[in-house]
C-alpha cells in the first residue's frame, strides 16, 4: 500500500497506539522517521526505539512511554504537509505551548527540535509539533 504522507503516518500510529494504551507501534522505517524517533527519545516522549531487520522493508518499534497510566504523548500535530508546506525563517520558529512541547523542524543541517534551531539561527521547514 502506497501512503503519500510517511511522516503523517508515523504520527497517527503513535497517536493511536497511545489512545489505545499499546505498549509498542511498528512503523515502516527511514532515515527522516529515525531521526525524529531520536528527537522523541532525546526529550522524553518515547522511551526508546529499535530497527527491526526485515525482507521487504525495514520496520521501526516505537517503545511508548506512560507515566501513572497516562501517555507522554498527549498531542501530535502534522504542521507541513505535501499539499502545503510551511516554513520559518530563524527567527520565526515556533514555541508548542508555551516550551511544554517541541516543533520538530527539517534544516539544512538536519532534523532537529526548534529550539535546538533557534539557537544555531536557522529555519526550516515545519514538520510537526509535539506536547
Amino acid at each position: 500500500m502506497t501512503v503519500t504522507d510517511p511522516i503523517a503516518d508515523m504520527l497517527t500510529r503513535m497517536r493511536n497506539a497511545a489512545m489505545a494504551s499499546h505498549e509498542s507501534v511498528l512503523v515502516p522505517s527511514s532515515r527522516m522517521k529515525l531521526s525524529i524517533a531520536k528527537i522523541l527519545k532525546e526529550e522524553g516522549f518515547i522511551d526508546h526505539y529499535e530497527v527491526l531487520k526485515g525482507k521487504p522493508q525495514p520496520m521501526i518499534k516505537i517503545h511508548l512511554k506512560y507515566t501513572d497510566e497516562q501517555p507522554a504523548i498527549s498531542g501530535l500535530e502534522r504542521v507541513s504537509k505535501p499539499g502545503l508546506r510551511v516554513y520559518a525563517e530563524r527567527h520565526e520558529v515556533p514555541r508548542v505551548y508555551g516550551g511544554l512541547g517541541i516543533a520538530i523542524i527539517s534544516t539544512s543541517r538536519g532534523i532537529m527540535t526548534g529550539q535546538e534551531a533557534w539557537r544555531q539561527r536557522i529555519g526550516g521547514e515545519i514538520l510537526c509539533y509535539v506536547w
